[in-house]
């Protein structure tokens, strides 16, 4: 089974047991994290893709580490004007080991109560209609 995940902007197609390097996220070295933004689950047979998330689906990964990417030079010139600037950057990573794909084939029965719950405002709804008819035939 696999998933596509979405952070820190960027989208990542995930399996169980692979590791990957995201941008910074909140954890600590061996801290159990979920990656709730689920694009699309699927496997061999078949892929269910959200509009725009899946719903109920969710990723677990287990943080490796928290360290910083290589560096890269930033230079600006401008020819003539003896204008030239020379930074460098190390971009904060994470360092995750997916653990579980979750699709939330279970959490799809909670809805159907909330549904049941809604009717009973309805049918108040339609009491209260009739009181006011009442009210106006006198």
């Amino acid at each position: 089974m696999y998933a596509v995940i979405k952070t820190g902007g960027k989208q990542y197609k995930v399996a169980k047991d692979d590791k990957i390097v995201i941008e910074k996220i909140a954890g600590e070295t061996g801290a159990s994290v979920s990656l709730d933004e689920v694009l699309l689950v699927g496997d061999d047979k078949s892929q269910t893709v959200g509009a725009p998330l899946v719903k109920g689906a969710s990723v677990t990964a287990t943080v490796l580490d928290q360290t910083r990417d290589k560096k890269i030079i930033v230079f600006k010139k401008k020819r003539r004007k003896n204008y030239r600037r020379k930074n460098g950057h190390r971009q904060d990573i994470t360092i995750l080991k997916i653990t579980d794909i979750l699709t939330g084939a279970k959490k799809k029965a909670a809805p159907k109560k909330k549904a049941a719950k809604t009717e009973e405002p309805a049918a108040a709804k339609v009491d209260a209609a009739a009181d006011t008819t009442e009210k106006t035939e006198e």
